[in-house]
Formats: C-alpha cells, sequence, structure tokens
C-alpha cells in the first residue's frame, strides 16, 4: 500500500464542549467542522494543523468505542490515520494477504465522507490505524 500522508490523529475527548476551547485557545487553532457519525457512535470535531488534521472523539453512547477506549485508558490519543493512494479495499486486501489482522473486511464512510477502514492494534505493535482514502485519489 502507498501511504502518501498522516491525514490525521484521533484524540479521544469525554466532551467536545470542554476540549474545542482548550485546542482553540491554547494552541490557536480553530475548530472547522463538527460531526456526528452514528454508525460509530461518535461525535467528531476537526483542526487542520498544516496538511494533517487533528479529529477529537467523543462517543454518544456507553457502547460507543470511544466511551469504551475513555473508560479503560482515559482521555488522549486513539489512532493514527493515514491516507492510501491505492485505495482502501486494496489496502485492505494487501494488509490481509501480509497477515495483518483488520477491523474491518470491507471500507465504510467515515467522518468528512472519506472511505476508511481500521487495522487491529494487536498487529500494528498496539497502535490503533485508520486508513483513509486520499480524496485527491478517485478510484
Amino acid at each position: 500500500m502507498k501511504i502518501s500522508h498522516i491525514e490525521h490523529v484521533g484524540i479521544a475527548v469525554s466532551s467536545l464542549d470542554d476540549a474545542i476551547p482548550f485546542y482553540e485557545k491554547t494552541f490557536g487553532l480553530k475548530c472547522y467542522a463538527i460531526e456526528e457519525v452514528p454508525d460509530q457512535k461518535v461525535r467528531t470535531a476537526f483542526f487542520k494543523v498544516g496538511a494533517t488534521k487533528i479529529e477529537l472523539l467523543e462517543g454518544t453512547s456507553d457502547d460507543s468505542p470511544i466511551t469504551r477506549f475513555i473508560e479503560k485508558r482515559g482521555e488522549g490519543v486513539n489512532h493514527i490515520a493515514f491516507a492510501v493512494e491505492d485505495g482502501v479495499g486494496n489496502a485492505l486486501n494487501e494488509a490481509d494477504k501480509k497477515g495483518i489482522r483488520t477491523i474491518d473486511k470491507e471500507p465504510r464512510t467515515g467522518a468528512e465522507g472519506l472511505r476508511i477502514a481500521f487495522l487491529h492494534p494487536k498487529s500494528t505493535h498496539g497502535v490503533l490505524t485508520e486508513l483513509c482514502e486520499n480524496p485527491k485519489i478517485t478510484k
């Protein structure tokens, strides 16, 4: 798979209402989008930092993966997302052939309408890894 860049770093937070002002006041960043992704049981907020984004994630239910993450580990870095140039489906197939455990068997739609899929942290040295279709690539 060909990685073009770090698409974003996902940070789990208990409250977007508390975290957004912190990032804006402390770092001078501007939240440019807030979005709910119902099938992932999450609300997201995005900040642009150069060519990379910071994605804040707040769980929307008790059984949200983000809520469970915070219960186990507390707030903090949840995942790193790489933009892939050869399509998320192709990247998943390549990961599978290399014996990498995947969470998603097929790409799905994530925040900002990107096609995404996750690799399991047990196969990626403990890092939940998201693959995102590079929006500049149309395959």
